[in-house]
């Protein structure tokens, strides 16, 4: 049985980690389309609750116009944010090494 699990495994195919060649202009015009439609949406949800506050407060209705801006406003920062947590996610995870400073001998006086 070990020696079929070890024949399986040196079988499988290794993948390479890069992605098709010419692909990622494509994957890099889907999400910058994607980013651009996600702001123009944004930016419509901030116009069209301004026009709803707008409504209700000439019929002098009250309603909760600012949790609906509040949610508004989320989708857009969370639109905003997408775009360089993907870039810091692929590009090292945040886990590359740090430089460590040198040890220098102290020059000390005295």
């Amino acid at each position: 049985m070990n020696d079929l699990m070890l024949k399986v495994y040196l079988a499988a195919p290794d993948p390479t980690k890069q992605a098709p060649a010419g692909i990622d202009r494509k994957v890099t015009q889907m999400l910058g389309m994607a980013a651009w439609v996600g702001t123009a949406a944004g930016v419509l949800g901030i116009i069209i609750t301004g026009v709803m506050m707008t409504i209700s407060m000439k019929r002098g209705e009250s309603s909760e116009h600012m949790s609906r801006l509040g949610m508004v406003l989320a989708g857009c920062c969370l639109i905003a944010a997408a775009g360089p947590f993907a870039d810091w996610l692929f590009s090292d995870g945040g886990t590359a090494p740090q430089e460590q400073p040198q040890n220098q001998p102290q020059n000390q006086d005295g």
